[in-house]
């Protein structure tokens, strides 16, 4: 399956296709030097899959998790260019999930103005969201991907495959954003989460959710507009995962409670259903104050106020500005806190 990101000068291919891991270098342009970038938790055999393909493979893995999207390890992926005679017609290879596709295409912007980045998600949450529409970010001063670039790849490469070495926990972790996607924009989509066996559906909830990124980033490329539904469920979600509870839950467990207080009283009961069947329902011991601090001291408010994403119904949404207290007020109730 390609799906083509039309964004003019910026557009490209995301294949996704079992198998596509071991046939890379008939997609991807690596007779040259390549960076490929991946991190301790994913398996050696897939970057070794892809330096096999390069004519001058060079391979950095940085420590797991979210700590090593920091200027620290960005100038690391920087340093190693340097050393290893890096020139603007070589490239970046992420292979890995969100942490490594977000810090590896920061770095391809940066590095001599900006060099060929190709991502090659191997999570499911990276394949679903984070490996396209261009956001690279690192970490700063407590604050979530607060220094970045808009920097589009040349290509994405998603090998469902890859997913079967991932923990039960992971494929949750992913199966968030899809639901999120679903909520806001495709009937279709949510009732396969309601009504069939996930594990048997996930290469069309890959490509669902992808078409659906790639229609709204379409549209809106640096989130000026209508991307911001993207964030559906992020504004408590973040201030979750940053307040501490980081520990506990992963980025997309963060998420889907985030989402409920977003949706309409009418479907909530229905959503609460379909994150229980994908083991998202977590409900912990929510701090308020923290939550609020942390969702906040963030890019996306404004002041005192926030642009949120709401969920009347299945497949419809409303973009609000909301002052920060409301939004914590609605997200207290719906948890009774």
């Amino acid at each position: 399956m390609n799906i083509y990101m039309d964004l003019k000068e910026n557009s490209y291919d995301i294949v996704v296709e079992r198998g596509i891991l071991s046939r890379a270098g008939e997609y991807l342009n690596l007779n040259r030097r390549v960076l490929i970038v991946t991190d301790s938790g994913v398996p050696q055999i897939y970057s070794q899959t892809i330096a096999k393909q390069c004519k001058q493979p060079v391979i950095l893995t940085v420590q797991s998790g979210e700590a090593s999207k920091s200027l620290e390890t960005f100038g690391v992926l920087l340093q190693k260019m340097l050393d290893n005679g890096f020139s603007r017609k070589d490239c970046v290879v992420a292979v890995g999930g969100g942490v490594v596709g977000d810090l590896s295409g920061f770095a391809a912007s940066a590095y001599m103005r900006g060099i060929d980045f190709y991502n090659i998600p191997t999570t499911l949450l990276s394949q679903i969201d984070s490996s396209i529409g261009g956001k690279t970010a690192i970490n700063f001063g407590d604050v979530k991907n607060i220094v970045g670039a808009f920097y589009q790849p040349k290509k994405v490469l998603i090998d469902p495959n890859v997913l079967k070495t991932l923990p039960e926990r992971q494929i949750s972790n992913g199966l968030a954003e899809a639901v999120k996607m679903a909520l806001t924009s495709d009937k279709e989509l949510f009732d396969i989460f309601e009504n069939k066996d996930i594990t048997a559906s996930i290469d069309e909830i890959i490509i669902r959710s992808l078409n659906i990124k790639k229609s709204v980033v379409e549209q809106d490329e640096k989130e000026s507009g209508i991307r911001k539904i993207l964030n559906f469920g992020h504004t408590i979600g973040h201030g979750i995962e940053s307040s501490g509870n980081m520990s506990e839950l992963y980025h997309g467990e963060c998420v889907a409670l985030g989402l409920i207080p977003m949706c309409g009283e009418n479907i909530r009961p229905r959503v609460v259903e379909v994150l229980k069947k994908c083991k998202l329902y977590n409900l912990i011991d929510f701090n308020w104050d923290k939550i609020t601090e942390a969702a906040f001291h963030d890019k996306k408010a404004d002041g005192e106020f926030v642009t949120v994403t709401i969920v009347p119904d299945v497949g419809s949404f409303q973009l609000e500005t909301m002052k920060c207290c409301e939004v914590i007020e609605m997200a207290k109730r719906c948890f009774k806190g």
